[in-house]
């Protein structure tokens, strides 16, 4: 029996020692070079390389964490990755130009982006099928997205067009729409569901709209093309990547105030931070590398090559969102 049990024992510890090894892994989007990037996250190592759709941008998981979609915006198809391991467990065809993706709060809604073709499409997902509901034309540019956490409305950057409008998921029709700054992108609702933060691509600052009166309330000074947010675990804070300026700032978010900045190299655009909320990892747009930040310190502590253009990054550890 104890012979047994030793087994059992080292079969358990076998396979934490496997799920562990899998939960490190770091999947990175090369948008120019097609690719998926698997890194190491404790060896800062890439492990892995292959081909996807083109122009992969950006990635979310599955609500049941299961799998981890990746839009391919020019191959007009979605890729569907092990979160653990970053290998391809299927691709659903004829999702015509995902370029973000999102899932409400309440799972009932999967909606995607098509920017080069200037509207949001509307899907239903039961779990493993995708069924369309309704394309929904817009403006110019459709970008980054927020929902409300009742799942009613999502709200949509269009960065051709200096808008930002909602959108009604009951009745799939726009409900209102109105002027922000110039080049909208990332997009994010405060945790008291009060004001909507957007990032100004084509300044310097995250415009602060009260959502419910439809106007703008303040301006928070950020870096030059301010771009994408990260929530930082305990949901006051939150990450806006700057473009331009080659920094990080970190938003109060009920003092709706800059508290900080971090100097990051290459033009940094999307984030990932880790469970204990200590490491964020950075994809530099321009020169083919990946940031790892040390956030306590405010340093950044390697570069990590990657392809071309990486965008999207993920990591199944991550902190609260």
């Amino acid at each position: 029996m104890l012979q047994h049990l030793r087994r059992g024992v080292c079969l358990f510890l076998a396979l934490g020692a496997a799920a562990a090894a899998q939960a490190s892994v770091v999947v990175v989007l090369n948008s120019r070079d097609a690719t998926v990037s698997l890194l190491d996250q404790e060896t800062y190592q890439e492990t892995a390389s292959f081909a996807v759709g083109k122009e992969p941008h950006h990635l979310m998981a599955t609500p049941d964490n299961k799998s981890l979609i990746v839009a391919s915006a020019v191959s007009n198809e979605l890729i569907f990755l092990d979160p653990r391991s970053g290998q391809i467990q299927r691709r659903v065809p004829d999702i015509i130009d995902p370029y973000q993706i999102g899932f409400s709060p309440d799972n009932k809604w999967f909606v995607s982006n098509a920017l080069r073709l200037d509207r949001v499409d509307l899907y239903s997902y039961d779990g493993r099928e995708l069924k369309l509901h309704k394309r929904v034309p817009l403006a110019k540019m459709p970008s980054h997205m927020a929902f409300t956490q009742d799942s009613k409305m999502v709200f949509i950057t269009q960065q051709g067009s200096d808008q930002i409008s909602a959108i009604d998921l009951a009745t799939q029709t726009v409900k209102w729409t109105m002027p922000v700054g110039k080049l909208p992108a990332g997009i994010a609702m405060t945790p008291d569901q009060k004001y909507l933060l957007v990032g100004i691509m084509g300044s310097d600052y995250v415009e602060v709209i009260d959502w419910r009166a439809q106007k703008t309330v303040k301006r928070i000074k950020a870096g030059a093309g301010a771009h994408n947010f990260r929530l930082t675990g305990d949901k006051r804070f939150i990450f806006v990547s700057n473009r331009v300026s080659n920094t990080i700032n970190i938003i109060d978010q009920e003092k709706l105030e800059n508290v900080g900045t971090i100097d990051v190299p290459g033009g940094p655009d999307c984030m990932e931070l880790t469970e204990d909320g200590k490491t964020l990892w950075v994809t530099l747009r321009w020169i083919k590398k990946v940031a790892v930040i040390d956030v306590p310190s405010r340093k950044v502590i390697k570069l990590i090559p990657v392809g071309r253009s990486p965008h999207g990054v993920y990591f199944i550890n991550h902190a609260p969102r």
